[in-house]
């Protein structure tokens, strides 16, 4: 991070704490916005955590009585207010077809025993036990269905955790008092709990009072979209809080004084909350506003019960008309009533958007930071996650795959607070055990681990994906890391090519520095019209051109003699060495530039891959009379590349042992993508262009100049999105595929594209749902492409997670029937690239099992990092996948050859894949690159250098420095020559005047009698 954001951070955090002193706050929670803005995303803290939870942690599910329990009139349940707002204000037809917990209870603990729980997380209807609200003789039958689930609990081990009042009030109370406007309903809550204490307390130990006041008193008489339907009087919302809250503290003390001494249990209230960002995170009055957002919401039942028994003052300062005071009396009866902190983190706390507070601020599903918010603002209480979870569309029934990574995310975000945080979470109840009505939604969404078909007579409860990945995490009780085996060490042979790809080279038309084989003489016209005019019948002595006579050539020399590389892979630009797209105009003087390249190159002991065809989506590279032929949907343009390939080899081949034809050929269908049959067909022609040029060299110019020729391929990882899913798994396999085996089978297996290809196509053109074919080979075509390619190269740069998803059309990308899914829970780049180095691993044994022991090129592997100079996701990027790679060397028994990383320059405006910037400027992960070359991988800690040529590897800052200025070095040195020789004519005629004036004086020195005068 650069000094000034250093500062900034530091003045944020100061002035936060200034403000905290001064009484403008006396909320420390707002920390939590303060914090290093620049965090490494490599950071530990930051990176998903593979660890375990505490031992003995409390893993639950949840469901709430009016979404599950169903109507069930015969039991003689008593309405409540959202069996009127259902039947009033909801298209629906009531929760006579929900799940029917009352009814099924079996079905109920057998999805508990299935997910393995240690406690289960349920509510007690009030109208069900009593239909009229006030506690006389209770209902029968739902005494008997609460007491049948407890006994039922306890005989599994299962620990019941019992929310008293889950929104359901009974309508009579609704009708004769107004509801939770009344204070009357505080002290008939208060019986009905003191009931159910007295009733269920021998097997209960974990009571819940009320289940998320906030979003009842706001949407049930703010907002209207809750029961009881009320709308727009803002002191009647705080009224209901106000109730609420002495409500709660009121059953707290019931139950301290008459019920824990012999039940021993523990009682809070669930508080839910969202959570909010900064919009700029260094801006104080953006975190402050975050502030008002949280205590607005959260706060306002928090800070009362577990913060100094009053509401907020910032809520006091801006809602003094409408919202009501507590005495000191009431302040010290509402202190500190919650054993723990109850906490609920869920899709209805962000449900309507249109009516959050979000003061400005940018909404996040960030838990970790709302446990990190609590932790700062009330004294780091234990905490037990009540209800976490998200929901999917009423029409996905068992593969929930998104609502399966929003669990994943969330738990390793609880994970993270506890590990990382010390904050103390020690439950965490999963929402919800079952499908069910989902208030204002009704049944549009799900949020059930088990689906239910509500029209269905039996009810079954079946396991979604999200219901077999929690049972999974409770077994492993966290995160395992299975996907890679622990780093190793160990080396790549002596003769491994390290190296740096860049893309296309533009050649230049003429030598940047002309003046030494220009023999004419100029004069400067300085105080005219400042040209350059050659004087006639002068010619000076001259030098032969030279290759360094290329400004852009010394730049890429200084570049790679800093990346100590053994190879550089670079590409041609076709149009300029060919500009016609036929032999007849070759560009000599781009040919030169590439030679000299090369020659240059091997100066330095880095030797050329040159790859001859470069295109990308931006830019297609043919030739413009090849383009406006059709390019590669005419067949003539793979005849062309042919001629194309035999001048370089020609030119170029005595120097070049290594040659890839087309760069990621298999990546087109971007641009030939009018439909899919364009889009083979062109890929169609770029195969037999490779494979022409391939038996050209072999036939022509390997015996002579004995180097290797292939094609290199996009190569990303798939992995099944939902790996409880076999939908997923086919698709990630149909993705690989599609993508590499559609170039690679042909080469290095059949001769002909994958027989899975053509029988998914041949499948979905029986089912109408596409018109696409692959050609065709002849038998002749399928000997000759068979083979003609002398290596596996590949471009890998991330892991897909894949989806099957049916698509209808005639486009390459619809033929595949994939989608495809961003795991958040993944390092990413800028650019959205997830960073997942074993799936490089993964990739190279796939290669290996589908198309033999083929030698391998990792021909581009890199990542965009923003970063100028430390670019830490790159380093770490670097390590991991080299790691990898060695990995799949020395256990899998691959046969790499080479890794190239991507790629040495970045280009402007485009993501930030360079070592170098654009001006140039050295980035931090060239050092980590070194490091990895001149030890040839991960050796063993103090062990000698296993190859000859490792020592001339070792890190030369002077060399670089010598090489990199010469020409000032050079001026430097003759303008010190100069200065000194001055100095010492100007010393040696000061010596020689001296001596002559004293000669002089001594000749008017009187001699003694008889004496001569003796001159020298």
């Amino acid at each position: 991070m650069s000094g000034g954001r250093l500062r900034g951070s530091v003045l944020l955090s100061l002035l936060i704490l200034l403000l905290a002193a001064t009484g403008l706050s006396g909320d420390d929670g707002r920390a939590v916005w303060s914090k290093n803005p620049s965090l490494s995303p490599v950071n530990e803290s930051q990176l998903f955590l593979y660890d375990t939870f505490p031992e003995n942690f409390f893993w639950g599910v949840g469901t709430g009585a009016f979404q599950v329990e169903g109507s069930c009139k015969e039991d003689a349940k008593g309405p409540s207010i959202w069996d009127q707002f259902v039947a009033t204000h909801l298209n629906v037809s009531g929760v006579n077809g929900s799940t029917d917990s009352c009814l099924f209870l079996e079905k109920d603990l057998g999805a508990l025993d299935f997910l393995g729980v240690s406690f289960y997380q349920f509510s007690i209807s009030w109208p069900r036990l009593f239909p009229d609200g006030t506690v006389a003789a209770a209902n029968a039958k739902g005494l008997q269905y609460y007491n049948a689930l407890l006994d039922a609990l306890v005989l599994r081990n299962i620990e019941p955790v019992v929310t008293l009042y889950h929104w359901d009030l009974p309508w009579t109370l609704q009708e004769k008092y107004g509801g939770w406007k009344n204070d009357t309903v505080v002290e008939l809550f208060n019986e009905y709990a003191t009931y159910c204490f007295q009733t269920f307390g021998d097997r209960v130990k974990y009571w819940i009072t009320i289940h998320n006041p906030y979003l009842m008193a706001w949407h049930g008489y703010g907002t209207g979209t809750h029961a009881p339907g009320e709308k727009g009087n803002v002191a009647t919302v705080y009224a209901v809080g106000h109730n609420l809250i002495k409500a709660h503290a009121k059953v707290w003390h019931n139950y301290n004084k008459h019920f824990r001494p012999h039940q021993k249990g523990w009682l809070s209230i669930t508080l839910g909350s969202h959570w909010i960002e900064p919009n700029r995170s260094e801006n104080v009055m953006d975190i402050l506003k975050c502030q008002q957002s949280m205590v607005s919401v959260l706060g306002w039942f928090a800070s009362p019960i577990h913060g100094n028994g009053d509401y907020p003052e910032i809520m006091k300062r801006k809602l003094q008309s409408v919202l009501p005071v507590f005495s000191e009396a009431e302040k010290n009866e509402v202190r500190s009533t919650a054993d723990f902190f109850a906490f609920s983190f869920g899709p209805n706390n962000f449900k309507p958007l249109n009516t959050m507070a979000k003061m400005g601020q940018n909404v996040s599903l960030n838990l970790r930071q709302v446990l990190n918010w609590i932790k700062l603002e009330y004294g780091n209480p234990r905490i037990l996650i009540t209800e976490n979870g998200w929901f999917t569309d009423s029409y996905v029934k068992t593969e929930d795959t998104t609502a399966m990574y929003m669990m994943k995310n969330f738990l390793n975000q609880v994970l993270q607070a506890i590990r990382l945080d010390d904050i103390p979470v020690f439950g965490y109840t999963a929402w919800s055990l079952l499908d069910g009505f989902e208030w204002q939604d009704a049944y549009n969404s799900r949020r059930g681990l088990f689906y239910v078909d509500f029209h269905s007579e039996e009810k079954e409860r079946k396991p979604k994906s999200s219901a077999h990945y929690y049972k999974q995490i409770i077994q492993e009780n966290g995160f395992t890391f299975k996907e890679s085996t622990p780093d190793m060490q160990g080396q790549f042979p002596c003769d491994f090519s390290w190296g740096i790809t860049e893309a296309v080279l533009k050649p230049e038309s003429v030598a940047s520095s002309p003046q030494f084989s220009d023999p004419h003489l100029y004069v400067w016209n300085a105080t005219g019209n400042r040209l350059l005019h050659r004087v006639e019948g002068v010619k000076l002595k001259t030098r032969p051109a030279q290759c360094t006579d290329f400004v852009s050539i010394k730049k890429q020399l200084e570049m790679l003699a800093r990346m100590k590389v053994t190879h550089y892979r670079f590409a041609l630009d076709w149009a300029s060495v060919l500009p016609t797209g036929n032999l007849s105009e070759a560009n000599r003087q781009a040919l030169r530039y590439y030679r000299c390249v090369v020659t240059e190159g091997l100066k330095l002991n880095i030797s050329a891959m040159v790859t001859l065809y470069y295109p990308t989506h931006a830019h297609l590279g043919l030739p413009a009379p090849l383009q406006h032929r059709g390019g590669w949907l005419h067949p003539s343009t793979a005849q062309a590349f042919r001629d194309y390939a035999g001048l370089c080899f020609q030119e170029l081949g005595d120097l070049v042992k290594l040659w890839i034809t087309i760069n990621e050929p298999n990546r087109l269908s971007d641009i030939y993508n009018r439909t899919s049959n364009d889009t083979y067909q062109a890929a169609h022609h770029l195969l037999i262009a490779h494979v022409l040029a391939w038996h050209l060299y072999d036939r022509q110019y390997r015996p002579s100049q004995r180097g290797a020729l292939s094609l290199s391929l996009h190569s990303d990882w798939a992995e099944p999105a939902n790996p409880y899913s076999a939908s997923h798994r086919l698709a990630a396999e149909r993705f690989l595929q599609f993508e590499i085996g559609w170039f690679a089978e042909p080469l290095f297996k059949t001769g002909d594209y994958p027989a899975a290809m053509r029988e998914y196509l041949a499948a979905k053109n029986q089912l109408g749902l596409s018109s696409s074919a692959l050609p065709r080979f002849s038998d002749a075509e399928q000997r000759l492409v068979r083979g003609a390619a002398d290596f596996y190269a590949l471009n890998h740069f991330t892991t897909r997670f894949v989806m099957h998803e049916q698509q209808s059309g005639s486009r390459y990308d619809s033929d595949r029937d994939v989608q495809f899914l961003q795991d958040i829970t993944r390092l990413a780049s800028p650019s959205r690239l997830a960073v997942m180095p074993w799936g490089q691993r993964k990739l190279l044994r796939w290669i290996r099992s589908n198309y033999g022991d083929l030698d391998v090129y990792i021909t581009a592997n890199g990542i965009d990092d923003q970063a100028l100079q430390n670019d830490q996701l790159r380093q770490y990027y670097l390590e991991k996948h080299v790691q990898e790679a060695l990995k799949a060397y020395l256990i899998d028994k691959v046969k790499i050859k080479g890794y190239y990383a991507f790629k040495l320059t970045e280009e402007k405006s485009k993501p930030r894949f360079g070592f170098f910037t654009s001006d140039f400027k050295a980035k931090s992960s060239i050092e980590v690159y070194n490091k990895l070359i001149a030890s040839g991988g991960f050796p063993v800690e103090n062990s000698p250098p296993g190859c000859d040529q490792m020592p001339r590897h070792t890190e030369c800052t002077l060399c670089f420095f010598l090489l990199q200025k010469k020409p000032l070095i050079f001026f430097s040195c003759c303008f010190f020559s100069t200065l000194v020789l001055l100095l010492s004519i100007t010393m040696f005629h000061r010596w020689k005047r001296r001596k002559f004036w004293k000669r002089k004086d001594l000749q008017h020195i009187p001699l003694k009698t008889g004496h001569k005068r003796v001159l020298s």
